[in-house]
């Protein structure tokens, strides 16, 4: 390897791993403008002292690689102890649902207040929270729960 065109390949590669550290570490956008100014250097090194043919060759390069290295830095994000390796499941014991909501399903009740959607009412006794599918209810109108989704009761007019 010629001994003008070693520096330029050395930038070139600490600038890949800039751009790789930039990804995995958060820096604020530091990391990616020196990774910038290392690999601009490097071209402009190339440009001025080697040829422009070296020049283009190097920006074509970078055209490939800069690119491949961002993706292999999200690569290493998503396998390293920085992200979340578990998956959620209720398998696991983790519900987002509370289960006492389900014995609500199908059941009647009244309005205690207008719902527009949302708004309260009372089922078997208890006051809750409801909503309805976009339609307005009046308040002290008979209601039945359709649908147990998350933490929310959904009714309409009985």
């Amino acid at each position: 390897m010629d001994k003008g065109i070693t520096l330029p390949v050395i930038l070139q590669f600490v600038g890949v791993l800039i751009i790789i550290a930039e990804v995995i570490l958060p820096s604020g956008g530091l990391l990616s403008l020196l990774a910038a100014g290392v690999i601009g250097y490097s071209l402009y090194f190339v440009f001025d002292s080697v040829s422009i043919e070296a020049g283009m060759m190097f920006v074509l390069a970078d055209v490939i690689i800069l690119p491949i290295s961002v993706i292999i830095g999200l690569k290493l994000l998503a396998k390293s102890p920085a992200t979340l390796n578990t998956e959620l499941s209720s398998g696991d014991g983790i519900i987002s649902q509370v289960p006492e909501l389900e014995e609500f399903m199908g059941q009647k009740g009244k309005s205690l207040s207008i719902l527009r959607p949302s708004g309260a009412a009372r089922i078997n006794g208890k006051r809750l929270d409801v909503v309805s599918r976009g339609e307005y209810i009046d308040k002290d109108k008979e209601i039945i729960v359709i649908s147990v989704t998350g933490n929310q009761i959904i009714v309409k007019e009985a």
